[in-house]
């Protein structure tokens, strides 16, 4: 008969929460933790280490890395599709994104403290942030960053591109928001800058929450805790549903490299499973009552909150044409990833004071791209399991623009500060100019529209 599995805690998920959960559970030697991760720990590989692989490693390595997904057409958007997938191993997606270190404002903050309680005030969040980050940076208020902790974040590059610069000056003469030296200082989160944060150790390769809090320092290879520590690590294991009895989450049934197993947790069940909790969720039996008696599970509690409300940011592009002496990157740092950017306020005015829009510079040979992201919309999505199927696809609904007013404020982003900052940088160059999409589509409301609905990104 084998052993059962009994653990203090559960916790399904190794990226930014469940292994910073797994660590600090068990930095008390007394408490055991089981940390669950359905992909391998591939902190080692090339093409997770090297941060140039950053920006296309989906394109490139999605069956190794990701999980695989496809979300269901939108209305919004023409009946596109996009792919509905995160990382697939340590880290999670941690170990997998584009590396940009970006914290809550002061005003976000000051709305969650609204929610949640003192903890999550704009004071008490900074001191947590400086006591997990070590920064390796410049920045003229050293109170707002911190120097010895887990999670090595770069500031990068140390010498700015030329076309970086140029950038960030059209984008301070657009819009009137002088350059900033550090974004994510609470001091000053709008505008424009040339050098970007990362998740990155000094030498520039990836940081994530599996190089950070599962460290050797933590866990063995065999992802047994060490010095005393009592974690497990099972990696391969998928989390299937959780286990309860009167309706109290007791253990989770697993599938571990093949073999159905049940692991029972004494205090608690973790579920931070990034994109995947809401579907675990209702696998248990968690969700709306209706489409989880339907989908042949049976009901624990009724919660219609479970998979709705799903929202995420927008993502599309204007290209401009790029002086053939400037290069985006400097040779000694491909890892800096990007060439400027820009935190702004909604450009129709309305709350001047928060953040509404991100543009990165992205070059590449020839061109500059500035990627923008609409970051408060309002469109909602949501996810509904199909059947009582672990392992079966959700059907996943972004619903991206799906809110008209959505669409209005891509469409103000490309007339106010696109337009305006593509005036500017051809008067700084007139090597830089505008090419996608051209100023007469931007003039022509419909020709826009139909820009945006067929180059929206997925945002994720």
């Amino acid at each position: 008969m084998s052993k059962k599995l009994i653990f203090d805690y559960i916790i399904v998920g190794t990226g930014p929460a469940g292994a910073v959960i797994a660590k600090t559970l068990t930095d008390d030697k007394k408490t055991s933790a089981l940390l669950l991760e359905a992909g391998e720990n591939n902190d080692k590989d090339m093409p997770i280490r090297d941060s140039t692989f950053a920006l296309e490693l989906e394109e490139q390595f999605s069956q190794q890395y990701f999980w695989q997904g496809l979300g269901v057409p939108l209305e919004g958007l023409d009946d596109r599709a996009f792919e509905w997938t995160t990382g697939r191993l340590s880290g999670g997606g941690s170990s997998i994104n584009g590396e940009q270190y970006v914290r809550p404002t002061p005003a976000v903050l000051r709305k969650w403290s609204q929610l949640l309680g003192p903890l999550w005030s704009p004071k008490r969040a900074t001191l947590r942030f400086k006591k997990l980050e070590n920064y390796n940076g410049q920045s003229d208020n050293p109170r707002s960053r911190g120097f010895n902790g887990r999670i090595d974040i770069r500031q990068a590059p140390k010498n700015p591109t030329t076309m970086a610069e140029k950038l960030v000056a059209a984008v301070e003469q657009a819009t009137g928001y002088p350059e900033i030296l550090d974004y994510n200082d609470p001091r000053t989160p709008l505008g424009p800058f040339t050098r970007w944060q990362l998740y990155q150790n000094r030498n520039g390769s990836r940081e994530s929450s599996s190089s950070a809090f599962l460290s050797s320092d933590i866990m063995l290879p065999n992802g047994q805790g060490v010095g005393g520590r009592k974690l497990q690590v099972f990696f391969k294991t998928t989390a299937l549903r959780v286990l309860f009895v009167n309706k109290r989450a007791k253990g989770v049934e697993l599938l571990k490299e093949g073999k159905r197993l049940r692991a029972y947790a004494r205090k608690k069940v973790i579920i931070s499973a990034g994109i995947n909790s809401a579907q675990l969720l209702m696998l248990s039996g968690i969700g709306p009552a209706k489409m989880v008696q339907q989908a042949g599970i049976p009901v624990v509690f009724d919660n219609p909150n479970v998979g709705n409300n799903l929202r995420n940011h927008t993502l599309n592009f204007a290209s401009f044409t790029s002086n053939p002496s400037d290069q985006a990157l400097p040779p000694s740092d491909p890892n800096a990833l990007y060439t400027g950017g820009a935190f702004l306020p909604d450009p129709s005015g309305k709350n001047p004071d928060r953040r509404a829009v991100q543009l990165v510079g992205i070059g590449t040979d020839g061109m500059l791209n500035i990627a923008i992201l609409f970051l408060r919309p309002k469109s909602r999505g949501s996810i509904k399991v199909q059947n009582n199927d672990p392992l079966k696809i959700v059907l996943a609904d972004e619903g991206f623009l799906s809110n008209p007013d959505d669409l209005e404020s891509v469409k103000n982003i490309y007339k106010i500060y696109i337009k305006e900052i593509a005036a500017r940088l051809e008067a700084i160059d007139p090597f830089y100019r505008l090419v996608s999409p051209t100023l007469d589509v931007i003039d022509d409301d419909a020709q826009l529209e139909a820009f945006i609905k067929l180059h929206e990104v997925d945002g994720e």
